[in-house]
């Protein structure tokens, strides 16, 4: 059952897109939602404006430090607000939590303690400063090290119909079909079981082995075999509009295949235009 679903929200539009889905997931299952706002402790501390002020005849670093400290402050306390008025017009009641850390640290920290999913937007607001495409940015860091499952919304809200799990039969796929028989399960979604496959005999293998491990669940499922790049064939499927949440299982490949080949799960959640749980 999922009881606690954590998100940590920046204000950014992709943000208020993914309190929505939050807000439309917490009613669906009936869990309560906490909103979490890292204050990044590395705007705090600044070492390379320490550097540059002193090189160059400006005044120290600290004396702006007061200044600095209460506009992120006064900034959190006015993205939380926005959250709270977001989910209470909804008839959602949530919790809000101010911390100041390392933001992927303090989003894996905070998720350890209280919830059973972690939200994030797929793109966060230094996104056209950084570059930040989830990949290499704090989506990536959750994903791999919180232990929970990460839910990651794309820029625009829709209604969530039906699933479908991309399996591969690795031990991330076969975690992330129990996740998804559970939640179709929970919320009456239909299941589709989505498989890309070098030939039609490897993929009826596939297809058996997800069936065995969805008889022990009474739910509406199906399955598709996809031929194809495992990346293109599932965002293909994505842009078709036959499915409205993507379950997969996370880098279910070893870390130097990913850097010679790329991850089917950093391009999958990077072009996604629906949202993509993610178990590891």
């Amino acid at each position: 059952m999922i009881q606690n679903i954590l998100i940590p929200t920046d204000g950014s539009d992709y943000g208020k897109t993914a309190i929505a889905y939050g807000i439309y997931i917490a009613r669906k299952l009936d869990a309560q939602l906490t909103g979490l706002h890292v204050v990044d402790i590395r705007l705090i501390r600044g070492p390379v404006f320490t550097d540059i002020s002193g090189s160059i005849g400006l005044p120290p670093y600290q004396e702006f430090l007061p200044a600095i400290e209460s506009s992120l402050d006064a900034k959190a306390d006015d993205i939380l607000r926005d959250f709270r008025e977001q989910c209470e017009a909804a008839g959602v009641h949530p919790e809000t939590k101010k911390v100041t850390g390392v933001i992927d640290e303090t989003i894996i920290e905070e998720g350890r303690k209280c919830c059973d999913w972690v939200l994030l937007a797929q793109r966060g607001e230094h996104f056209h400063i950084d570059g930040g495409a989830i990949l290499g940015s704090t989506a990536q860091s959750v994903v791999r090290r919180s232990g929970k499952p990460v839910l990651v919304t794309p820029e625009h809200f829709h209604e969530i119909k039906s699933m479908a799990i991309a399996y591969d039969g690795s031990a991330p796929a076969q975690k992330a079909l129990k996740l998804a028989a559970e939640l179709s399960k929970q919320a009456a979604w239909p299941l589709s079981v989505v498989m890309v496959a070098s030939d039609r005999t490897s993929g009826e293998t596939l297809a058996k082995k997800a069936e065995a491990a969805l008889s022990a669940f009474q739910i509406e499922n199906s399955t598709i075999i996809l031929a194809g790049k495992e990346d293109k064939a599932l965002l293909q499927f994505i842009r078709e509009g036959t499915t409205d949440l993507l379950v997969m299982g996370a880098y279910g490949h070893n870390r130097l295949r990913e850097l010679l080949v790329g991850s089917t799960t950093s391009a999958v959640i990077r072009k996604s235009t629906i949202p993509v749980l993610l178990m590891r």
